[in-house]
């Protein structure tokens, strides 16, 4: 049988994920922050901003572990949920704020046909598929930010206990 990993490896391997996961957050949402700014979506740049300010905590939280301060894991489970809200908060507001404006030009005379045969209109096809999007986007977010505070908390007692070791060096 294999044996558990030492608290110090949960802790490097948290660490590892958490700065991944932190890094990744940030650079994305300042792109699209940035592409929104630059496309003149005030809505879009901050909500870009707002979510790419959970990877900075997360970052942060990062930084305490490694500093020997085991509240860094708080950071780490914040930023999952400061995350959720934002996003959840976005998912709603564009949920009932719904405008298929943009995509009408999207649609081909083919596929305005193809939906014409489901017995719907293009404008009632196109918001069916922005509502089925949001809320999917809804759905990912719950899980992916539910999933690392599960896995952030489950690692909590061998991160404290790895955290102690170093502060005792």
């Amino acid at each position: 049988m294999k044996q558990p990993p030492l608290p110090s490896e949960v802790l490097y391997r948290l660490l590892r994920v958490a700065r991944f996961d932190g890094a990744s957050v940030l650079f994305l949402a300042g792109a699209f922050a940035l592409v929104s700014a630059a496309s003149h979506d005030g809505i879009g740049a901050a909500i870009g901003l707002a979510v790419a300010a959970a990877g900075a905590i997360e970052l942060h939280g990062v930084g305490l572990l490694r500093g020997g301060r085991a509240d860094g894991l708080r950071w780490l489970v914040s930023s999952q949920l400061y995350l959720m809200s934002v996003m959840l908060g976005y998912v709603a507001f564009r949920l009932s704020h719904l405008d298929i404006t943009e995509l009408r030009w999207t649609v081909t005379p083919e596929m305005a046909e193809q939906v014409r045969q489901l017995n719907m209109t293009v404008d009632q096809f196109l918001f069916l598929t922005l509502r089925c999007t949001f809320l999917a986007v809804g759905a990912v977010t719950i899980l992916y930010q539910s999933g690392m505070i599960i896995y952030y908390l489950r690692r909590r007692a061998a991160v404290e206990v790895a955290v102690q070791e170093l502060e005792s060096r």
